[in-house]
């Protein structure tokens, strides 16, 4: 089993940049996708970006593709979104979560194993 902490989140400005860093805990990222998703109250959680592990292939949402990347540290076994550009739209509770054996394609929070407690990211305008 795996756990996830997230950590990074914070209030900013429009424009302002943020990285959120995801760790793992109780085993190693391996054959996973791991993904970033948002959530407002309110709101169905949504997809933000994802990695295949083992690949470092990257996947985006239209809304963030540009601003955002997400990225792998393999040496300290974290997930790393880094969000620049920020806009108001992007306020939200950001949760990092893993598909196990997977390709990290997936867009659908249904489909993640493993969930962390999420962090919030606010950006005013």
């Amino acid at each position: 089993q795996i756990q996830l902490v997230e950590s990074g989140g914070g209030l900013v400005q429009a424009g302002d940049s943020l990285r959120l860093s995801c760790s793992a805990f109780g085993r190693a990222f391996s054959s996973d996708g791991v993904a970033w998703f948002r959530q407002v109250p309110g709101e169905e959680r949504e997809f933000v970006a994802s990695v295949r592990w083992s690949e470092g292939n990257t996947y985006y949402a239209d809304s963030v593709n540009g601003r955002f990347t997400i990225s792998r540290d393999t040496a300290r076994n974290m997930v790393l979104l880094q969000m620049s550009s920020l806009k108001p739209e992007d306020t939200a509770v950001y949760y990092c979560a893993v598909d196990e054996f997977s390709d990290g394609t997936s867009r659908y929070a249904w489909e993640y194993d493993y969930w962390g407690q999420g962090t919030q990211v606010t950006v005013s305008s």
